[in-house]
């Protein structure tokens, strides 16, 4: 007989993130060709971590949810999930080392 499970034996969470080979150029423009997703690295950019709900004061949480993934499918960020809360960073090393000046001439030349 399988045994039950409580809201509290759930499995950590786990999100398929690119590995270092797989992150492109191509994807990385596409991802930051929208001005919401420009925006979320922008502000990720200028802090460790944050919250996805910080970013409720740019659109609704299905649409963040969308361009999470986007960013998060591209290389771009990695999350970690702490009780229930969830933190997304920027994952600017390996960008930085795969693209030198990449970021920074996006961001900057963004204002």
């Amino acid at each position: 007989m399988p045994q039950e499970t409580s809201a509290t034996d759930t499995a950590p969470r786990e999100l398929w993130y690119p590995e270092r080979e797989d992150i492109t150029i191509y994807g990385i423009l596409a991802a930051l060709s929208d001005p919401t997703r420009l925006e979320i690295v922008r502000a990720l950019a200028q802090h460790e971590e944050r919250c996805p709900f910080d970013f409720l004061d740019i659109t609704s949480k299905q649409n963040l949810t969308h361009h999470f993934k986007v960013l998060r499918e591209a290389g771009l960020i990695k999350s970690r999930y702490e009780g229930r809360k969830k933190f997304v960073w920027l994952r600017r090393d390996p960008i930085d080392e795969m693209f030198p000046g990449l970021l920074d001439g996006i961001l900057g030349a963004v204002k």
